[in-house]
Formats: C-alpha cells, structure tokens, sequence
C-alpha cells in the first residue's frame, strides 16, 4: 500500500497515468536517492526535473559559487543568487519546486580522497561537469563502487552522453585516459549554446527516471551525440572492452587518481 497524500496523487498525476510508471514506479521514484555532481549548466536542468519528478533524496555537489557568467545556461540559480554557493541556490531551487525532496548540500570539490566517500550512499550518480579529470575520477569511482551513472559532455553546439550500469561500457572503454593539459578547450574557453545544456541535461533527467523505474532502455553500450546545429542526433555502439584498465579482465587503474590537480577541483557547465 502506498502512501501518497491526495496533494502528491496530484503533483505526480501525469506520470502515474503512464502505463510504465503508474503508482508503484512513482513510488520507486520517491525511494530514489540521486547524486549531481555539478551544480552548472547540466546540473541544473537534471536537478530541476528530478526534484519536480519527485525523487525523494537529490544530493548536490559543487565547491563553487555562483557567477554572472553561469546564468546564460545555469537556470538553477538566479541573478540574486550571484556569489552564494552554488549548492545553497540549488537546494533553495529544488525546495521551493517540491518541498516532498530531501536535499544534501555538499559544498566541497570532488578528489580521490572524497569521492568514493560521497557516491556511496546514491543509487545513480550524474555527471554534470566540464572537467576531464574529475569526469575519469567520477567514472572509476562508479565503476569501483559498483554505481550506475549518466555521463554527459557539452562544447560549443554539440553534446554527448552515455549510461553506464555495472558490467555495461564505462568512459574509459572509449577513453583510455584524460587528454593533454590544453589539448581539448572548457566551455569557458570556447563557449557553449546555453540551452544545449539544457538539452542534454533534460537527456540525463531521463536517463535517471528510466533507471529507477525500470522503463524503456537505457543509453548503455552507446553514446549518443548530438549537433544542435544540424539538430543530428545520432548513437554510437561501444562495447566494454576485455583489456579496459578500469572495468576490464584486469584493472590497471586499482587506485583513485586526481589527474594533473596540485587540489581538488570542479569546474562545472
């Protein structure tokens, strides 16, 4: 038996009339405990719509503040809110969507010393940052914890995602290791579409609702990549790979590594 009050019978109505979802998927919804690594411009589209999905904990982690310059793409947070901690806008955002959810502000930068510490406690992980490094140290700590995650990348007019569920391809099945220092530009380096972001981030949103209530089929063993130029959508078959140094037959990478960081860093969308 379900305990849904008559005000949250109504909230989440159009996802109970879904036959995939109904009472017992929203109920799975509310169990759910999700975990935003990056409170910026994918972060907040997939913490705005889980939280008005109805996930009963979303955790919100980010060391940074908000700027001016975030408020292109960022739609978590307000220009009211320009020098608050990021997580703090967020969590105020996510409450005054649905005051059901229990948020978990987290306001410290990812590192091998904290990482495995943080995901543990998260059913799926999102990966809402424009850092190489920390996007490898997010999949090796998922992979070693056993997390399902969502994988997304923006740059200028494009984006790429992909989910990752243990046993499925994980980042470094296509990417053996993090690029040169300087070798691929950030979004504050060579701009991004603002409402790309949102676009992928809406893609992630799905990806976490589909997984915990068991519907359609997930973006595992593809990636999927877009030009919102062109509007092309298309998906990439990848497999896991037997030699992967993280997921394979025998790991190499048995360790956190914080890759070419003399600190701990997350720089987001």
């Amino acid at each position: 038996m379900y305990d849904f009050t008559e005000e949250e019978l109504q909230r989440y109505s159009r996802h109970i009339l879904l036959q995939d979802v109904g009472v017992e998927g929203q109920e799975k919804i509310r169990q759910g405990k999700v975990l935003v690594v990056g409170a910026g411009g994918l972060g907040s589209p997939v913490a705005l719509y889980l939280a008005a999905a109805g996930v009963g904990t979303i955790g919100i982690v980010d060391g940074d503040v908000v700027d001016l310059s975030n408020l292109q793409r960022q739609i978590i947070h307000t220009t009211a809110d320009i020098g608050k901690p990021k997580v703090i806008s967020a969590a105020d955002s996510i409450r005054a969507i649905n005051p059901h959810v229990k948020v978990n502000a987290i306001r410290e930068f990812l590192c091998a010393d904290n990482i495995r510490d943080v995901i543990r406690d998260y059913d799926f992980v999102i990966d809402g940052t424009d850092n190489f490094p920390v996007k490898f140290l997010i999949n090796d700590a998922c992979v070693m914890e056993g997390k399902p995650f969502s994988h997304g990348g923006i740059l200028q007019f494009e984006g790429q995602t992909f989910t990752h569920l243990p046993g499925t391809a994980c980042y470094r099945c296509m990417f053996k290791e993090p690029p040169p220092a300087g070798a691929v530009p950030t979004c504050s380096q060579a701009g991004v579409l603002g409402a790309i972001a949102g676009m992928l981030g809406t893609i992630q949103a799905a990806e976490t609702l589909k997984f915990l209530t068991g519907a359609g089929e997930l973006l595992t063993n593809k990636l999927l990549v877009f030009n919102a130029k062109t509007m092309d959508f298309r998906k990439i078959n990848i497999h896991p790979v037997h030699h992967c140094p993280v997921c394979g037959d025998t790991p190499t990478v048995t360790h956190l590594i914080d890759y070419e960081q003399t600190v701990c860093d997350l720089k987001n969308h």
